[in-house]
């Protein structure tokens, strides 16, 4: 008993040595701010994270009753209505096709991979100076003059909204190959037998096939793309911000919510009560969608015996 109990005291011992730096991070850089945040929310707290007058909930209240913010969650769904169904269509496409190759399949991969290793800000600014840079200069623009059209004004032109054009572009090549291996692995698991049957009953490869056995085998797979883009949809700012702010202000167009809640918590009247309690109904309203979408697509639901 005395040898069984010393193993576990020293595994105990040792579990916390590995994980107690990375639990205690976790609640001082995480937990700590959340629960602050939460507590922010109740006070009023401008230009000051140790408020003493409590407000209740004239701060949700008040943001709650902002056009700007409300603005900013349709910006999110206009956002997430682009990016969602482009991001899952092109990087199940690119699985498809790195799956089917023969021969370098691991360089395609790395390559299509590449792009989520870049910094969102250094590629925003990219987008912003080289390619969709002003009426007279970038790659788009001198493109379009090579086919006699005018150049367009691409990040301040509203009718029609070009701006969306460089934003969902933008977040497609950085997040599509992170997708991408995600639905390879989805691709991997599929039992090659299934396709050798659908061959033998006379299925017709390609658009049979993906419908019939490549699409329902992956089901697992794309609700959770699907989850994740979406979540990552209202976690939307470095691209908004580094493409359409200037020196001057930011734009009253395409203002996500982090960017609403950027400026109202750290802009000049620093009200860390109201960015706070944006900042609560924005998590609240991201697990309201979140927990919508595992219900909707039953996601851990058990499957039906036959």
């Amino acid at each position: 008993m005395t040898g069984a109990a010393g193993t576990v005291r020293r595994r105990t011992v040792w579990f916390w040595v590995f994980v107690g730096p990375f639990a205690l991070g976790l609640a001082l850089f995480t937990y700590v701010p959340l629960l602050w945040s939460l507590a922010l929310s109740f006070f009023d707290a401008r230009n000051t994270v140790t408020p003493t007058d409590f407000v209740g909930l004239d701060n949700y209240v008040h943001v709650l009753g902002d056009d700007a913010f409300t603005d900013s969650l349709w910006t999110f769904l206009v956002f997430t209505a682009f990016i969602v169904p482009a991001t899952y269509v092109l990087s199940l496409a690119l699985a498809l096709m790195v799956n089917r190759v023969r021969w370098a399949r691991a360089f395609f991969r790395s390559v299509f991979f590449l792009p989520v290793a870049c910094s969102y800000v250094v590629a925003a600014l990219i987008w912003k100076m080289s390619l969709f840079n002003g009426v007279r200069f970038g790659l788009a623009n001198t493109v379009l003059g090579w086919f006699g059209a005018d150049p367009v004004a691409w990040l301040s032109t509203t009718d029609p909204p070009w701006y969306w054009l460089v934003i969902v572009t933008l977040r497609l090549w950085l997040q599509a190959g992170f997708y991408m291996i995600l639905f390879l692995a989805g691709l991997q698991r599929i039992d090659p037998v299934l396709y050798e049957a659908a061959a033998v009953d006379g299925a017709r490869p390609g658009r049979q096939v993906l419908r019939h056995i490549t699409l329902p085998q992956l089901r697992a797979t794309s609700v959770a793309v699907v989850l994740l883009l979406v979540v990552n949809a209202f976690q939307a700012f470095d691209e908004f911000y580094n493409l359409l702010s200037d020196a001057r202000s930011y734009p009253p167009y395409a203002r996500p919510p982090l960017v609403y809640l950027y400026y109202t918590a750290l802009g000049q009247g620093q009200n860390l009560g109201v960015g706070s309690a944006g900042a609560v109904v924005l998590a609240l309203v991201v697990a309201v969608v979140t927990v919508g979408q595992a219900r909707w697509f039953r996601l851990g639901a058990k499957e039906a015996r036959a």
